[in-house]
């Protein structure tokens, strides 16, 4: 977002500092909030000119108990859709949610608790847009997310564990419709944010046009 030039201001929702926003105040913003379950109306009227959002928030299932892990990954992004889908009633806001590969809707007895709840709130989501008529939806699945040819962004990250650093190019010299090069990541999901939510089209996607598998996401990308 901070590299295109179509963007012309990020307003970033952060419990704390973001060290990647600074030098570029002119652009992007940093705004401190601490609770993403309520947007009073100062706030809302500070983002009244955003045309979309990409909801990148999320923890690992290993981080967090079941009931933590719910509330962050369901219960956020649904009241975040809920506050910004009243921004510009009159006009379209289109909302980027992040998924992830391995999101099921017919869960199993082995189902892991992120593929359930990723699954449940990907329906959530789908169901409040076909309900509300300005709010657009796009929700993208990515799956092994790899770095190592993005550099701009690797100080700004945290480390990496020595098992991740190692499966990344494994997988990738394996089974790459599983990796998800986080450059060309960073631009669609900007373009899809930027859009007026038009439905996709193609085989990979899903969920009425909205629902963006990694293998889509490759497609789109041109990988």
């Amino acid at each position: 977002m901070l590299a295109n030039d179509a963007v012309s201001r990020v307003s970033i929702l952060s419990r704390r500092p973001v060290k990647m926003a600074e030098g570029h105040e002119a652009k992007a913003k940093v705004i401190i909030h601490k609770d993403f379950k309520t947007y009073d109306q100062a706030l809302l009227d500070e983002l009244k000119d955003a045309q979309g959002c990409v909801w990148a928030l999320g923890v690992s299932q290993n981080d967090v108990d079941k009931a933590q892990y719910f509330e962050i990954t369901h219960e956020y992004p649904l009241a975040a859709a809920n506050a910004f889908s009243k921004l510009h009633p009159e006009s379209p806001f289109t909302f980027v949610f992040v998924s992830a590969e391995g999101a099921t809707h017919n869960p199993g007895m082995f189902s892991a608790v992120y593929e359930r709840v990723k699954g449940q709130v990907e329906k959530a989501m789908f169901e409040f847009y076909k309900a509300t008529p300005n709010f657009k939806l796009y929700t993208v699945r990515p799956a092994g997310v790899d770095w190592r040819s993005h550099p701009e962004i690797q100080p700004f990250m945290p480390s990496q564990p020595f098992w991740k650093r190692a499966l990344i190019p494994v997988i990738d010299t394996v089974y790459k419709p599983m990796i998800t090069p986080t450059r060309p990541m960073g631009r669609i999901m900007t373009e899809l944010a930027m859009s007026k939510g038009k439905p996709l089209e193609g085989e990979d996607i899903q969920m009425e046009g909205t629902l963006v598998s990694n293998v889509a996401f490759r497609r789109l990308a041109g990988l």
